[in-house]
Formats: structure tokens, sequence, C-alpha cells
């Protein structure tokens, strides 16, 4: 079975070149947040694995967001 993972980042660009990489190692990316809230919100619906978290964005910021 696939790991799950949340990828977290404010650049479009960088999700996507995330997701390519980890969907061709055979991870599962079961969704994406563009800022802390998001990421948090997404966390506690899809629990995933493993998470990838950007720690500069708007609203805020990863380091927040993991406490």
């Amino acid at each position: 079975m696939a790991k799950s993972v949340l990828i977290v980042d404010d650049a479009v660009f960088m999700r996507m070149k995330l997701k390519d990489i980890l969907e061709r190692h055979g991870y599962k990316v079961v969704a994406e947040a563009q800022n802390g809230i998001e990421a948090i919100e997404k966390y506690k619906a899809e629990r995933p694995d493993i998470v990838t978290m950007d720690i500069t964005m708007p609203e805020m910021d990863g380091i927040t967001a993991l406490k």
C-alpha cells in the first residue's frame, strides 16, 4: 500500500513538482494546501502518513502549523 502524502506549499509550481516526484516513486498524494491554515484542515480530514511543509507561507507559516 502506497504511503499517503499531504503537500503544503504556497507555490503552485513547487506543489506540482513535488507531486510528480512523489507519485513517480510510488507515493499517493491525497491532498495539497497553500498555507498553514489549509494544511491543518486537510491533515485532519485526510490523516496522511507524510506531510511536506513549506516554512514561509502567507496566513500561517509552516512552523506555526506544525505546532
